[in-house]
């Protein structure tokens, strides 16, 4: 009997929902932000997060490092569950998981130099010695691609692409575990991308960390990502090997995802969905994709399908490409 590693990261059925009100004298609305969203993540593996503005992939990268409280369902950090925001426990797992946003200039202080606010997680979780602190700056500095010259530099002072490079400095200074990045290249050069990318993947070979890379951009993603989660209005509604789904999308969303990314040399047909993502306070009847599905049938529109395994081993929710998985079981 062979037994299975545990993920380090794992989140069940997680809902979170917002009141928002339209207008002076309505009852607020309920928008769901994330609607029944499950995953897991093992250690040293990257997953990415893909789809359009809007669907929740930061909100979702937010509920798993516990910046923001679930309304149900649980998040588990290494077969425990994750602790509430603010006390101590919390603080003290905050030295293995960490974040990086998507602007940088935004995330560093003006005010303070990059080597201050690299040595600051090491300040507050009193990570070794003064000079040791100072060594670890260094060191740091020099993994990301910058020197001992950078160090009593301003945020202003430093390109975009040197700005992603301290924070990811700092994001890195506890050696955490999991790191998860929201849209750290969309903000950058294509040329800028591609470095950032490169050191990404240098740094989690290197030093094994797990990491959820959020992103719309389906290029990078397959760059950096060994699974691939497809959001599509707070839900996952395809999950696989990153080749596997951006070479053979099986749900209709990610067929019109990956048509949509230009391919040298190839000529594919290309997905044109009809409409706008739906109003979250106004969620569709069954499947939420099935107004702007090009293969939608009726059942579609009445029953929303649930993420199931197909035999290929990924995870997919809609009706008929299940159907067709369960008629390829019983063959």
């Amino acid at each position: 009997m062979t037994r299975t590693t545990p993920p380090l990261l794992q989140a069940d059925r997680l809902v979170r929902h917002y009141h928002l009100r339209e207008g002076l004298f309505q009852r607020p609305a309920k928008v769901y932000a994330i609607n029944g969203l499950s995953l897991a993540l093992a250690r040293g593996e990257t997953l990415g997060l893909v789809g359009e503005s809007g669907c929740g992939k930061s909100t979702t990268g937010r509920l798993l490092i516990g910046l923001e409280r679930p309304d149900s369902g649980a998040v588990s950090f290494d077969g425990e569950a994750l602790p509430p925001i603010g006390h101590a426990p919390w603080r003290r797992l905050r030295t293995r998981i960490q974040m990086v946003f998507q602007d940088p200039l935004g995330a560093l202080d003006p005010r303070s130099t990059i080597g201050a606010q690299i040595a600051e997680p090491l300040d507050i979780h009193r990570l070794g010695s003064n000079s040791e602190r100072e060594d670890r700056v260094d060191a740091l500095l020099t993994d990301v691609g910058l020197g001992s010259n950078h160090i009593k530099r301003f945020p202003h002072e430093l390109s975009g692409g040197q700005r992603q490079r301290a924070v990811l400095a700092r994001a890195l200074a506890t050696d955490p575990d999991l790191l998860v990045c929201d849209e750290p290249v969309s903000a950058l050069d294509v040329s800028i991308q591609a470095q950032v990318i490169n050191l990404l993947h240098d740094l989690q070979e290197r030093r094994r960390m797990a990491m959820i890379f959020i992103s719309h951009d389906l290029r990078v993603v397959r760059q950096i990502c060994d699974r691939i989660a497809v959001m599509y209005l707070g839900a996952i509604v395809e999950e696989g090997l990153s080749d596997a789904v951006l070479l053979n999308p099986l749900h209709p969303y990610s067929r019109a995802l990956v048509s949509a990314v230009p391919t040298p040399g190839r000529h594919r047909g290309r997905t044109i969905l009809q409409g706008d993502p739906p109003n979250p306070a106004a969620r569709p009847s069954g499947c939420a994709f099935h107004p702007r599905c090009p293969a939608a049938s009726p059942v579609c529109a009445r029953l929303a399908p649930e993420l199931r395994s197909v035999p290929d081993g990924r995870r997919v929710a809609c009706h008929l490409v299940s159907d067709s998985a369960e008629r390829g079981k019983e063959r």
